[in-house]
């Protein structure tokens, strides 16, 4: 099991860092659940969150040469902020439109579908992006 290399908490915010290893997404997903059962969130939000970290994680990991990312989950009123900061260089390639009969490539129109609203920011003083995506904490989509 990974575990992260450094986690931080305080009220309604949690930051944590994971190498970059085919089972941080896992370690991701198993964190943001046990810190939104103990905030209380409501099944779906937490649902939903875990599988919008996993998504972002396991991008950050495959399309960018990244050795570790960061991870943040923040309580913002009635939303939940999920960030995951890469510092690699950016794509490994050019993303593509996932064909019909491919089970990958839709990660970002799954976080899309979830989230009342997401984007993507320059890291400030760190080479790398910063993925994250605003989800409702009561689990519905606004």
């Amino acid at each position: 099991m990974t575990r992260p290399a450094s986690a931080v908490l305080t009220h309604g915010h949690l930051r944590f860092r994971l190498p970059a290893v085919d089972t941080s997404a896992a370690e991701a997903r198993r964190l943001t659940r046990r810190q939104l059962r103990q905030w209380r969130a409501p099944v779906e939000a937490c649902d939903n969150a875990q599988l919008v970290i996993s998504e972002l994680v396991t991008n950050a990991l495959r399309h960018t040469e990244s050795e570790s990312v960061g991870c943040e989950l923040r309580i913002l009123g009635p939303l939940l902020r999920v960030a995951v900061a890469s510092d690699g260089m950016g794509p490994r390639h050019a993303p593509r439109q996932a064909g019909e009969d491919e089970e990958g490539g839709r990660g970002l129109l799954l976080v899309c579908a979830l989230a009342t609203v997401w984007g993507v920011r320059p890291r400030e003083a760190e080479p790398g992006h910063v993925v994250w995506a605003d989800l409702p904490l009561d689990g519905t989509k606004v």
